[in-house]
């Protein structure tokens, strides 16, 4: 039985549907499925500290096409969401939006009301706020953007079971976050120590290598010569910063470097401070970069640390963790002049610095500008400067050649879609060059579970820390008590303190597969979804979600997270620029769904190929819309036919050798597009299922839709509307992960069920020849085009067609005469034998066409 709307329309059926499925429960996971009957999904969780944007729309799409997919295919697919909520991005959002900043300093005010709800002013000053009560404005915020997040996700069709959702900073996450970083700490994996840390003065936190990103600045060369000690001249060294002389440590060349060679081991004096420096030799020294002799600093980049560390320099810090140099001179220098350069920003100090190498005749020459990559926090706004830090590290093989190894070799454990965004995995982690640094200093975010100890003199022993229970956790230790003290001896000399940091976002969502899996939560999820199948992300974050997950699923489980990892690229604006918020040239997705549909927008987003970087086309939304209408009007023409008897055999109802040959196209349709999603290329899906459906549509309807009407007999219209009606249901499966509104709409018409939960379609088994209605569609295209070009219309009559074809077509040919007559209005169609130069036709057209 069909239900047919008379004039069927999209408009409308996104929120009709969206509410029958969450009514039906129809994407709900089955909590009582066993392991080989799951597919699970790592989902990303979405960083909430704004809105989402087409970004989002665009790498969502692609795994919700893959999940719809699965769950067709018979699994019972678990896709949970979770909100990404602490961290930075929140408290800036939090501060801009409040016009608050936090002082942990400041007492707790109960029922404390904001200054502001939304765009403060621009000369507003924030107010200082107590850490609780900027917590409160922090869970405050998030809360109201996931559900506008829930929302966008909602409407642009996600299958996600929202009764599996979760928040980095809820209390589940906080207790996976914290047991598997204290099981770190406990097998040694995770350590803290007292380092060289590279600091963003502006957020005030220490920031990761792989949060770093360069940038090209304008800078200068300065070269200053050192004078020997107890000889005679100077050696010159060239440098950016000369506003670091203060703190130089050692001058250093290449060992191989014969103009340095007789100075290794010999000191000189560093100009304007006085400190005594020796001239040593390392390989990373570069002969042909200024005068290939460098100053050693500490600390004024990366490079200077590995010198110090390496050549076992002393350290001599003049840079603080508010970007200002110290008020006291270090060690060894004169502190008459470093008192000109106290207290000063980096850049102001230079200016200083320089001003007295020229006044005292030491400057060589003027500076010499220079563009040079700079070291930036990838949201900060000034250069990173290092500082010395006591921070917590979790080993990632940057400093271990075997765990490197191990790691990389994990990488071949998962199947990357594209296979060759492997290498850049690869490449990152062979290029580390230092342990994951995993400790920030800000307020919002999951509390590094730790206390330590007091001594006498109210110092912690950072080397005897005290960790709760398991069973404790989640904890606060700034403001929970370890066990075997009271609150009262917090802070106290011989009493305990907490650690004051959170852990980096990332050490959190490094583990989605727990806290998504409800990892050590007693309800036996977790072993039924993990190793999760499928990681979905972007393939500019595989250095920092996809590395840290793995790393962390390394240490706890010695296995990779999941089977397969599948990349998507960035949207590129119509000058093939990156879409990002930062550039201003982001999309916002609400409207395209009033304008074009949903449907149309997923369209867009599963044309691209994974991993590819895809332009931004409301053209491509259009042809999707398009498509969706199409597959509205075609579903009405196929089942305008009324009741079709589906109960005898395919192989019995289905005779006539041209709908048989229809079948058998659908069928390698079918297996090309189970093969694009087994492997994970919906794109490929999408193509040829797209590719078929026109052809469906425009030719096949086309030539057969008269014998449908039972021009030609009964018999022969039962072939045709059993063929119809298979090649519908086969298109409508097919195309349910990409159009799911306008799919659900149009199986609703002549199903109980949601074609979400139908099976995905397999071959007819008819075996028929899937090229023998070729002849038939090209020659009917023949006579179409005589009627275009005499401008008659396409019911026009036709006296007669003569068919010239080679010797292979001719039967196909005959098989289909029939329907050419009919489709064609052809009076007579005569075949004959040919050469192989194809299929022409001579037509004859009636004088006097029909009106």
């Amino acid at each position: 039985m069909t239900n047919v709307p008379d004039r069927p329309t999209l408009d409308g059926i996104e929120a009709r549907w969206a509410e029958r499925w969450e009514a039906d429960g129809t994407y709900r996971f089955d909590s009582s499925a066993q392991r080989p009957d799951v597919f699970s999904i790592d989902t990303p969780p979405p960083t909430v500290s704004g809105s989402l944007h087409m970004g989002h729309v665009f790498s969502y799409t692609h795994t919700d096409a893959v999940a719809r997919y699965q769950r067709m295919r018979g699994k019972s697919v678990f896709y949970p969401m979770g909100w990404d909520d602490n961290g930075l991005p929140t408290e800036r959002r939090v501060q801009n939006f409040y016009g608050v900043r936090c002082d942990p300093s400041q007492p707790y005010q109960d029922g404390f009301e904001p200054p502001f709800r939304g765009d403060p002013p621009k000369k507003h000053q924030a107010v200082p706020i107590s850490r609780p009560n900027f917590l409160e404005l922090c869970d405050e915020l998030v809360e109201t953007d996931e559900e506008v997040f829930e929302e966008l996700f909602r409407r642009l069709g996600l299958s996600v079971d929202w009764d599996h959702h979760y928040a980095t900073i809820d209390e589940r996450s906080r207790r996976a976050s914290q047991r598997a970083f204290l099981r770190n700490v406990a097998r040694g994996e995770a350590y803290s120590t007292e380092a060289p840390t590279l600091w963003d003065i502006d957020f005030r936190t220490a920031v990761a290598q792989a949060e770093m990103e360069d940038r090209e600045r304008p800078g200068a060369y300065h070269k200053i010569p050192f004078e020997r000690v107890g000889g005679d001249g100077t050696i010159e060294i060239d440098t950016t910063r000369p506003e670091l002389l203060a703190a130089c440590v050692s001058l250093v060349a290449h060992p191989d470097d014969e103009r340095y060679q007789p100075h290794f081991g010999t000191e000189v004096v560093v100009p304007l401070y006085g400190q005594r420096v020796e001239v040593r030799a390392h390989e990373l020294a570069e002969p042909d970069k200024g005068t290939g002799i460098a100053m050693i600093c500490t600390f004024g980049d990366t490079t200077d640390v590995t010198w110090w560390r390496e050549l076992q320099l002393e350290l001599r810090p003049i840079i603080g963790r508010d970007g200002r140099l110290l008020p006291d001179a270090p060690a060894g220098v004169d502190p008459e002049a470093y008192a000109t350069i106290s207290g000063k920003y980096p850049n102001q100090a230079q200016r200083i610095v320089v001003e007295q190498l020229v006044e005292q005749g030491i400057l060589v020459g003027d500076p010499r500008p220079l563009q040079h990559p700079v070291k930036f926090y990838e949201r900060g706004e000034r250069p990173l400067e290092i500082v010395t830090s006591r921070q917590w590290y979790i080993r990632n093989g940057g400093r271990d050649a075997d765990l490197r190894s191990a790691l990389v070799e994990r990488g071949h454990e998962v199947s990357w879609h594209p296979e060759h965004m492997r290498h850049r995995y690869e490449n990152w982690v062979e290029g580390l060059n230092g342990d994951w640094l995993v400790s920030r200093q800000r307020f919002f975010g999951v509390p590094i579970p730790i206390w330590y100890r007091l001594d006498d003199a109210g110092e912690p022993i950072h080397d005897e820390p005290l960790v709760p229970d398991e069973a404790d956790l989640p904890i606060d230790p700034s403001t929970d008590a370890p066990a075997g003290f009271e609150a009262d001896q917090r802070d106290r000399p011989g009493g305990f303190t907490g650690d004051p940091d959170i852990l980096d976002t990332w050490a959190t969502s490094s583990l989605t597969p727990e806290i998504a899996g409800h990892w050590e939560e007693g309800d036996g999820l977790f072993e039924r979804v993990f190793p999760m199948d499928v990681r979905p992300q972007g393939h500019d974050i595989i250095r920092t979600w996809l590395f840290s997950t793995m790393t962390r699923s390394h240490h706890e489980f010695d296995a990779a997270p999941w089977a397969h990892a599948a990349l998507s690229g960035w949207i590129l604006d119509p000058d093939r620029k990156k879409m990002s918020k930062s550039k201003g040239n982001v999309v916002t997705p609400m409207d395209l769904f009033d304008q074009y549909g949903t449907d149309a927008v997923r369209y867009w987003a599963t044309s691209a190929r994974p991993g590819v970087d895809t332009a931004y086309s409301e053209d491509q939304m259009k042809v999707g819309r398009k498509l969706a209408t199409k597959l509205l009007n075609v579903s009405k023409f196929v089942l305008s036919f009324g009741d079709v008897d589906m109960d005898p055999a395919l192989a019995d109802a289905v005779t006539d050798s041209v709908d048989r040959s229809m079948l058998a196209k659908l069928d390698a349709v079918v297996a090309d597009a189970t093969a694009g999603f087994d492997g994970f290329d919906y794109a490929r899906g999408l193509e040829r299922t797209e590719t078929f459906f026109w052809w469906f549509c425009d030719d096949y309807v086309e030539l057969v839709k008269n014998r449908a009407y039972e021009a030609m007999g009964a018999e022969p219209a039962a072939s045709a509307r059993r063929a119809l009606r298979e090649a519908l249901s086969v298109c409508q499966r097919l195309l349910a992960p990409f159009l799911p509104f306008a799919t659900e709409e149009a199986w609703s018409w002549w199903h109980d069920d949601s074609v979400h939960v139908a099976p995905w379609p397999e071959g007819s088994g008819l075996g028929g020849d899937a090229t023998l209605v070729d002849p038939t569609i090209e020659a009917l295209a023949l006579v179409r085009r005589a009627k275009s070009e005499a401008k008659l219309s396409q019911r026009a009559s036709v006296r007669s067609v003569r068919i010239t074809a080679p010797a292979t077509a001719l039967d196909a040919l005959r098989d289909g005469r029939a329907d050419l007559a009919a489709a064609g209005t052809i009076d007579d169609v005569e075949i004959r034998d040919g050469d192989d130069d194809g299929i022409r036709c001579e037509v004859e057209l009636d004088p006097a066409p029909a009106s």
